[in-house]
């Protein structure tokens, strides 16, 4: 089941901003709390699984855990002081700071994983063009780069065979790895370079009007979608004001 199956991959850019933006207003626990929880309850209903949405996201739960505990260990003190020492405290203000961190970044960047799953780069570049009227040039080239992003893990999985191939594959230190990120540097560069000469040889920067071959529009399920998004974003920020924990940019 997906229910954003047909929508207009544009309409899932706009309800990220939609549902991310109020959030940057306060900075507080419960408003990214209702954005959380709405994002894991529709996550299975968008055809993205839990299990799924962990392996993708994992890296951002550390991020945000890191980001957590530099803001617990030196955010802005107040409120009863539980650990002092040097630079560190950690006061009931640096614990709330804390959470509301961490849950914040969860909240703007669970949304982008999901809605972005699974959208189409020549879907995308119809609807950048034709809905969102920008630069054809911009466009095709931004769709061409998408289209690369799925060649890196196979340039990568081709580079460790060849290293295990030539008796390498014992090193796993930093020299490997970074010897393994150098060659995929280079092998995208050379790839970009191509396909620029390519795409420059059959027209595609030439200036003037750009026709398309498929027709991109929003229909009702998209503006669904985005009223969805709003509500949801400008709603949370209504259960932190009635929850008394809405504090503008921290402030407070």
């Amino acid at each position: 089941m997906n229910l954003l199956a047909g929508v207009n991959p544009v309409t899932r850019i706009l309800a990220v901003i939609l549902i991310a933006t109020p959030l940057l207003l306060s900075i507080d626990p419960v408003s990214a709390t209702v954005v959380l929880a709405f994002t894991l309850v529709m996550a299975p209903l968008c055809g993205m699984s839990w299990w799924r949405l962990l392996r993708r996201s994992w890296w951002l739960i550390v991020a945000a855990a890191v980001a957590a505990v530099s803001m617990l260990l030196y955010g802005q003190p107040g409120g009863e002081v539980y650990f002092s020492w040097w630079l560190i405290t950690v006061t009931d203000n640096s614990v709330w700071l804390a959470a509301a961190i961490f849950l914040r970044v969860l909240a703007v960047a669970l949304p982008v994983i999901v809605l972005s799953a699974d959208v189409d780069p020549t879907d995308l570049g119809d609807g950048l063009s034709q809905v969102l009227r920008l630069p054809p040039r911009f466009v095709i080239g931004s769709v061409a780069a998408l289209r690369l992003v799925g060649l890196l893990r196979e340039d990568v999985e081709s580079m460790r065979r060849a290293r295990r191939a030539r008796g390498m594959s014992d090193r796993t230190g930093p020299r490997y790895w970074v010897g393994l990120a150098f060659g995929v540097l280079v092998s995208s560069l050379r790839r970009g370079a191509k396909l620029a000469t390519a795409m420059e040889a059959r027209g595609f920067g030439r200036e003037g009007r750009r026709t398309w071959a498929r027709r991109s529009v929003l229909h009702a399920r998209d503006w669904l979608v985005m009223s969805v998004a709003l509500i949801v974003g400008v709603g949370s920020l209504g259960v932190a004001v009635w929850a008394g924990t809405f504090r503008f940019l921290g402030l407070g």
